[in-house]
């Protein structure tokens, strides 16, 4: 095999990526951790709550995260238990649900963020000045997009009839 095809830009770049991510990954933990929250459940409760009305169809929230749809139920059922998130009936579908993130949910995030993005500034956005930061995002987007179509199912059009809440964003 030619050595050179190490050295090829394509596996650099790949392998940067992942070697961020993990290291991301491990920090967001140890403080999710502290909160009594997984990777997991924090993901699940970001996506409700930067979604119209705080909610999502459970499929919809299945493809926006790393979950199947068989894991965002298992995970949905134990965060109901915890009285994070709950799930209502979809009216224009009965075979469809939303799962919702609760008011002790939103707490839960209120109460984790700000470490989160202390974290997210000094490991991430703060390495790079704003333009870097400006093309890394547009990359990120554009790849995310090729890679998982469906990453933003659901988070936009109008709000359920009988909930017209505004969204919360963070």
């Amino acid at each position: 095999m030619n050595q050179n095809v190490f050295d090829d830009p394509r596996i650099t770049a790949v392998g940067l990526l992942v070697e961020a991510h993990t290291g991301l990954s491990t920090r967001f933990a140890a403080q999710l951790d502290e909160h009594g929250l997984s990777p997991v459940e924090f993901e699940v409760l970001t996506r409700l709550a930067r979604s119209p009305g705080n909610q999502l169809r459970m499929t919809d929230l299945a493809a926006q995260t790393s979950l199947s749809t068989s894991g965002v139920t298992r995970a949905v059922d134990r965060m109901e238990r915890d009285g994070l998130v709950t799930r209502r009936a979809c009216p224009a579908d009965r075979r469809s649900s939303y799962a919702v993130v609760t008011a002790a949910g939103l707490q839960r995030l209120d109460e984790v963020l700000p470490g989160h993005l202390r974290i997210i500034e000094e490991w991430f956005t703060g390495q790079l000045e704003p333009e870097a930061l400006r093309a890394l995002l547009d990359g990120l987007r554009r790849v995310r997009d090729a890679v998982n179509p469906g990453a933003t199912a659901g988070s936009a059009g109008p709000l359920p009839i009988e909930d017209a809440s505004p969204a919360r964003r963070s």
